[in-house]
C-alpha cells in the first residue's frame, strides 16, 4: 500500500511539473509568435541567451541570463539588457548621467554608444553559467523524443500497476 501512494505522489508531481513547463512554453510561444513580441515576459522576467563573449569572466557565450523586466532602480556596475537597433545587448553600466546610460562589455576595449533609460529592457538578476552544451543537447530532437517517450512510459507503467494492483504490498 505504501508503494502505491508513493508512486502516485511521484506521478502526480511529475505531471504537475510537466504541465507547468508546457504552459510556460506555450505562453512564451504565443507571446513571440502570435503577439510578435521581441522577448517573453513571464511574471515580469525574461530569459536571454548570450551570443558573444563581450562579458567574459562574468557571462560567457551561450550562458543564460534571467532579466527582471522594467527595472527602474539602475546603478553603476549593474548588468543590464537593452535594445540597440535590432540587437539585444547585455552589458555592465559604467556611467549614468541623468537619462543617459553608458554601458560596456567586461571584455570589450571600448564603451557602447550612449543609450537612453527607456532602451533598457531590464536588469540581470541571475546568470546560468555553462549551459551551452545542455542547450545543444536539449534542442536536438534525437534527445527530446526519447526523453518524452521514457517519461510517458514511466507514467503509464506506474498508472498500470496501480490499476491492476500488481505491486508488492507489505
Amino acid at each position: 500500500m505504501k508503494r502505491t501512494n508513493l508512486a502516485k505522489i511521484i506521478t502526480d508531481i511529475i505531471i504537475i511539473l510537466l504541465s507547468i513547463i508546457a504552459i510556460i512554453v506555450i505562453w512564451g510561444f504565443v507571446q513571440v509568435s502570435i503577439q510578435h513580441k521581441e522577448y517573453v515576459n513571464i511574471f515580469g522576467y525574461s530569459i536571454f541567451s548570450t551570443e558573444t563573449g563581450s562579458m567574459s569572466k562574468t557571462i560567457e557565450k551561450g550562458d543564460i541570463v534571467i532579466v527582471k523586466l522594467g527595472e527602474n532602480t539602475l546603478n553603476e556596475k549593474d548588468i543590464i539588457t537593452y535594445k540597440s537597433g535590432n540587437a539585444i545587448i547585455t552589458h555592465r553600466i559604467k556611467k549614468i548621467d541623468g537619462n543617459t546610460i553608458i554601458a560596456k562589455g567586461d571584455s570589450n576595449n571600448t564603451e557602447d554608444d550612449p543609450i537612453e533609460k527607456d532602451m533598457v529592457i531590464g536588469k540581470v538578476v541571475y546568470i546560468f553559467n555553462n549551459v551551452e552544451v545542455w542547450k545543444k543537447v536539449f534542442s536536438d530532437m534525437q534527445v527530446i523524443v526519447p526523453i518524452c517517450i521514457t517519461i510517458i512510459l514511466l507514467i503509464v507503467l506506474v498508472l498500470y500497476k496501480e490499476k491492476t494492483g500488481d505491486e508488492n504490498v507489505e
